[in-house]
């Protein structure tokens, strides 16, 4: 199966690379094709005969074709809702298509087709711009209603066309001599149309203007497609079963805060003493400092206690660098940078308000968590294994097991009392919430049901989020550039590692170190195939998500 694997990872990559026009026919036929043709190679193994490791690449790779087709469709929906504001995209990706399949350009036709696209576009912004009357009617077949959310993704549709046509003509313009006499004026213009419609469907109708008070608008996917990456998770709950798991973490959080918090004077006022904590920041040019010092004394617990081992080499290949101020605009906080720890802390040029908000969201009490979250034993010796365990498993990695695995340890250091003190262990709790939180937002706005600025509020007001690192923090989970199930594999990959530790642990058929140990060899892939490869559950070639893990 290792070899099966990267035989389909290269297919997958050529056919990717080749058929990478987005937002095309051609383009979904071709990987419909792959994918049909991949499915009947893995039916045809003999699943029954293989062993335990083999029967869950085999799985991997159905999850991966199955989330592959849940994803085509969803950009065939997408696709539908754009056509009518995009009444010139087949033209232009049909010239790109002729190209690829190495057919003969014809400069003038090309030209023609051309041509036609200012018009087009001049067409389209009438109906869009009735659209946008107050006393405009939704059942006037002259008008066409945008919402924000396809204004955006429109936008960079019409991006992307304009890069198409970019290089459609650059490898024709630099050997045929008639090409540019027939087609550069048209391109030109065609361009210029397309450029200024896609800063009017960005700015006018989404009112994204790229200034720092501009709405946040993110494209949900909905309850169908969450299903589809919820079954290649192989997480057996639905999303609102996922929220509610969350409001009941969510509950435990805030007792362990009152208790914390009356531990430190301030009764069961917890935002009382979570304020006083985040008062408690290093000062200007001492974060990367305390980071390191942090990160060393968590080594030095580990080992005393025993808890995973720590190669050598894995111990001395880190480094610290300090995020700018654009990149906290969506990394408030530390980040794994791969081999590094991202540092976030004020710069010189922020604004005077958002350096004060930086230093609060970065105090120490949160830091001494996140360091270990992010280094050791999180996601530096994480990554360290990876490279060295199952390698040809990394085109399935998930952040169930991939964030679920430093969220894990931060229950167990928690369990072990690394926050030694109540202000600790209100940093620690306030990170515990904050993954509870994402859970809600993330699933909620997906669902449809919250908008980006509730989900800001939320975070600010039932976690205790500073808005500029709550403001980042959406901006980041709306974006579009992770999964949209990512936020919420913290805390349930988590849940997930923590129920199997008790399964294996707590009934001394493993040690802590046995148990961390092994579960850095699987490889990122989904913690449920962890589970059956470490207790050697039986697996069938319709294996679903039926792990009940949260505690019912």
């Amino acid at each position: 199966m290792p070899d099966f694997i990267r035989a389909f990872r290269t297919d997958e990559q050529y056919v990717s690379r080749f058929a990478n026009v987005r937002w095309s026919e051609p383009r979904s036929e071709r990987l419909a094709a792959f994918n049909k043709e991949w499915q009947a190679k893995l039916d045809s193994q003999p699943f029954e005969s293989l062993s335990q490791d083999a029967k869950i690449d085999w799985l991997l790779v159905r999850n991966q074709l199955a989330l592959s087709r849940s994803r085509q469709d969803l950009e065939q929906r997408r696709l539908a809702e754009m056509a009518p504001l995009l009444p010139f995209r087949k033209s232009l990706q049909d010239l790109e298509w002729a190209r690829r399949r190495l057919e003969t350009c014809d400069p003038k036709t090309s030209a023609d087709a051309i041509a036609t696209i200012p018009d087009q576009i001049k067409k389209v912004r009438e109906r869009i711009e009735k659209g946008r009357k107050p006393d405009a009617k939704p059942d006037d077949a002259d008008i066409i209603k945008v919402t924000p959310q396809l204004a955006l993704r429109t936008a960079g549709a019409v991006d992307g066309l304009v890069g198409t046509m970019s290089e459609w003509a650059a490898y024709h313009e630099q050997y045929k001599p008639d090409f540019a006499w027939w087609v550069r004026q048209p391109r030109e213009q065609a361009e210029r149309a397309m450029r200024e419609y896609a800063k009017f469907l960005r700015e006018t109708v989404a009112g994204v203007k790229g200034e720092a008070e501009d709405p946040l608008v993110g494209d949900p996917i909905g309850k169908e497609s969450l299903l589809g990456d919820l079954a290649f998770e192989m997480i057996g709950y639905s999303p609102e079963e996922m929220i509610r798991i969350a409001e009941k973490e969510f509950v435990w959080c805030e007792t362990e805060m009152k208790r914390a918090s009356a531990q430190m004077g301030s009764g069961e006022d917890w935002k009382a003493a979570l304020a006083k904590v985040k008062q408690d920041y290093v000062p200007p040019g001492g974060q990367d400092e305390f980071v390191k010092v942090e990160a060393r004394k968590s080594i030095a617990f580990l080992k005393e206690h025993d808890l995973v081992t720590i190669p050598p080499l894995c111990e001395e290949s880190w480094r610290i660098e300090m995020l700018s101020q654009d990149a906290q605009k969506s990394l408030p906080f530390a980040v794994y940078g791969g081999q590094h720890i991202g540092v976030s802390y004020p710069t010189e040029t922020m604004p005077h308000d958002d350096k004060l908000m930086s230093m609060r969201g970065n105090n120490r009490h949160f830091t001494h968590i996140v360091v270990p979250h992010e280094l050791i034993p999180g996601h530096h010796l994480q990554g360290y294994c990876a490279e060295r365990f199952h390698e040809y498993r990394d085109s399935f990695s998930t952040p169930f097991l991939v964030e679920g695995w430093a969220l894990y340890w931060e229950m167990r250091l928690w369990d072990l009392y690394w926050g030694q003190t109540p202000e600790d262990r209100i940093g620690m709790l306030f990170w515990r919430m904050h993954r509870c939180a994402r859970i809600i937002v993330s699933l909620k706005f997906h669902l449809g049901e919250m908008s980006p600025k509730e989900m800001i509020d939320f975070l600010v007001d039932q976690v205790g989020h500073e808005r500029f690192g709550a403001t980042s923090e959406v901006r980041r989970y709306i974006g579009g550039s992770y999964s949209p199930l990512y936020q919420c594999g913290y805390m349930i990959g988590g849940l997930q590692l923590r129920s199997l530790y008790k399964d294996l642990v707590e009934s001394k058929k493993m040690t802590d170190k046995q148990f961390n140990d092994t579960v850095l060899t699987y490889g990122p892939i989904p913690v449920d195939f962890i589970r059956a490869g470490m207790t050697n559950a039986p697996l069938a070639r319709d294996s679903k998500a039926a792990w009940k893990f949260a505690g019912e």
